[in-house]
């Protein structure tokens, strides 16, 4: 009997160690299920800071000029890291004290605060608190997504003890304030203060800090530009936190409590397409080429030699007269470049609106720039031993079934090459290109910065081939530099939105001498010449000496003035995208009035600088016969000395 007994309680044992066993195996299954279904698609924690930098950073591009201000943003605006030893304390006091009091005491999870929101939101039968803490949020903006589930949150709480035990309290923080999102598409603690306070986050007040310390929990529904009551109420709030927290004294309370922050007016709105959108498409286009076909870095932050006053004032001209002139000379469209003697870009106008056409006609249209070509011509001439008082005849001429005309008609017979460009005769220009060679007239354009296809053909002396307007004031700029040649530019330097510098324009310079300097002195005498007293006097710039040329194609399709001073070079094209002819518009009218306009605006506070050439002597018109008869007399008697023969 007693056997029996011990054989039942056995298989007693038995049994019920088999259920435990089921149980056991059961709660296995399920718990791993329940891993399963909560950590499957869990991403790896970041090992380092500098992994989470640029994690989920949208491409963006920022525009900056010559002296580092914003000129306009595509994609969201990223601010330059802000440090933590950089900022006030009182910067991540506010955001501390009503985000995460007990940030520097958990683990990741404020497990006391996250039992206490539980409770609060089965009181009130929906969620009133959120229990999430700074590191949870960083995971869930950058590593995970915001959808809000129970298997999101348990995930989060996960990432972020691992992320506390690879990172410290220190660098979670300071990525937090630098990518959080604070409204108006600005992420981070530097973008949030220019956005709304117009000023780098070193220099926060407590308000302010207040403020943007209120706006990550509804950036969309805080933004201070469009529910600033609101904004600020909760602001109140994180100065009460903030004194309960002891990070502020009761009367810092009361004084900070007693003033809101309010943003300023002239806050800078990402945007500034409208204005600049031009420069934005040439300084990605440029980026594009100088970093190379592997770059994949989405944040850039693209430096440029732009002069904002010069630029804005160059718009303003050439709107200004587009809208007063342009309806009665039938001419709807212009475009401008002004370069330093260096080469830097400071200024350059598309076209008159960004919004309407994206094309840049000072970069990408290619135009006949008519007489403005003529000085390549005369500079292949002097390099052939001619000189400024060399004589030709204005007489008809015909090469190869092409006949040019002057201007207006007529021919005034002989005159010196430098009374021809100065009155832009076409017929000595012709006769000059055929003697000294169209290909060599041809190669000095392209020695002196012309990089579009020419057609070397006798009409090529008169600028019957397209070039573009940025080449066109590079060449100039050759001739006021004395023949040294400095390709135009427009990129300094290229970072990310983190500062780390991918490219930096040398210090240096590099020049070529592509003419000899008394030829491109000689060629200046006679573009000064041509603003004193010749077919662009309407371009002289009171108070500078400026040299520069006229240019006008068949029908005035286009209409051009290029010159320069001490200070700049500058190319101005007026015409109509449609190619359709303008109404009698010459290079000597509309586009000199627009010249000299922006080169005033060019040289406001400048003082004025000599030109590297001698001034022309002003002559009159019967002095300029005189010259050119005795000139060619002395030209005949050379030939007769020299055994040749009277033309």
């Amino acid at each position: 009997m007693a056997a029996f007994g011990e054989t039942l309680r056995a298989r007693k044992l038995m049994v019920m160690a088999g259920i435990a066993s089921l149980f056991l195996a059961a709660g296995a299954i399920v718990a791993h299920a329940a891993w399963e279904w909560a950590f499957h698609d869990l991403p790896p924690v970041p090992e380092t800071a500098e992994d989470l930098w640029r994690v989920r950073m949208e491409p963006t591009v920022t525009l900056l000029d010559s002296d580092g201000a914003v000129l306009a943003i595509r994609g969201p605006l990223y601010g330059m890291p802000a440090r933590l030893d950089d900022l006030p304390p009182h910067v991540a006091q506010a955001f501390l004290s009503i985000e995460d009091r007990r940030y520097f005491d958990h683990d990741g999870v404020d497990w006391r605060g996250t039992i206490r929101a539980m409770l609060a939101n089965v009181r009130a039968g929906r969620t009133v608190q959120g229990g999430s803490t700074i590191t949870m949020q960083l995971v869930k903006n950058l590593i995970l997504t915001p959808e809000r589930t129970m298997r999101r949150k348990i995930q989060e709480m996960r990432l972020a003890m691992a992320l506390e035990r690879v990172l410290t309290k220190e660098e979670i923080l300071e990525l937090y304030l630098n990518r959080i999102y604070f409204g108006e598409q600005a992420y981070g603690i530097e973008a949030a203060a220019r956005r709304y306070f117009n000023k780098p986050a070193s220099e926060l007040t407590v308000q302010e800090a207040a403020l943007l310390a209120a706006l990550p929990a509804a950036p969309t529904r805080l933004a201070p530009t469009d529910n600033l009551a609101e904004a600020q109420a909760r602001a109140t709030n994180v100065l009460s936190a903030m004194r309960d927290a002891g990070f502020l004294s009761p009367m810092d309370y009361i004084v900070a409590n007693a003033t809101q922050a309010e943003p300023v007016e002239s806050a800078f709105r990402p945007g500034g397409m409208q204005q600049y959108g031009h420069l934005f498409d040439y300084a990605v286009t440029e980026a594009q080429r100088l970093l190379g076909p592997d770059n994949d870095v989405p944040d850039l932050v693209i430096e440029t030699t732009l002069d904002t006053r010069l630029q804005n004032a160059a718009q303003e001209v050439v709107t200004n007269r587009l809208e007063r002139d342009g309806p009665a000379a039938r001419a709807g469209e212009a475009a401008a470049v002004v370069l330093d003697s260096n080469g830097a870009v400071r200024a350059m106008i598309g076209g008159r609106d960004y919004v309407s056409s994206q094309f840049n006609r000072a970069i990408q249209a290619r135009r006949q720039p008519g007489s403005a070509f003529k000085p390549f011509v005369y500079l292949a001439a002097l390099e052939a031993d001619y000189s400024p008082s060399s004589v030709f005849n204005d007489t008809p001429v015909t090469y190869d079934n092409w006949s040019p005309v002057n201007f207006g008609g007529g021919n005034r017979g002989q005159m010196t090459m430098e009374d021809a460009l100065k009155r832009s005769v076409n017929t000595i220009a012709a006769q000059v290109g055929m003697l000294v060679g169209i290909s060599e007239v041809a190669e000095m354009a392209r020695r002196m910065g012309i990089t579009t296809p020419l057609n070397e053909v006798p009409s090529l002396s008169l600028g019957s081939s397209e070039v573009r307007v940025i080449d066109m004031a590079a060449s100039y700029l050759v001739i006021a530099n004395d023949g040294r040649r400095l390709d135009p530019y427009f990129v300094t330097t290229i970072r990310t939105t983190r500062g780390d510098v991918l490219y930096k324009r040398p210090e240096e310079t590099r020049t070529q001498q592509v003419i000899a300097r008394g030829h491109a002195r000689a060629m200046s005498t006679m573009l000064q010449a041509v603003v004193l007293d010749g077919t662009g006097r309407r371009a002289a710039v009171p108070g500078h000496r400026v040299a520069g040329k006229t240019g006008t194609s068949q029908n005035s399709r286009d209409a051009w003035f290029v010159g320069y001073s001490a200070q700049y070079a500058a190319a101005v094209w007026t015409g109509n995208d449609d190619d359709s002819a303008m109404a009698n518009v010459t290079g000597g009218g509309l586009p000199a009035d627009i010249w000299r306009e922006i080169m005033v605006a060019a040289h406001e506070g400048e003082r004025a600088q000599p030109l590297a050439a001698p001034a022309p002597r002003v002559r009159s018109e019967r002095e300029e016969r005189l010259v050119a008869f005795y000139s060619g007399l002395s030209a005949d008697f050379d030939r007769v000395l020299s055994g040749g023969r009277l033309n």
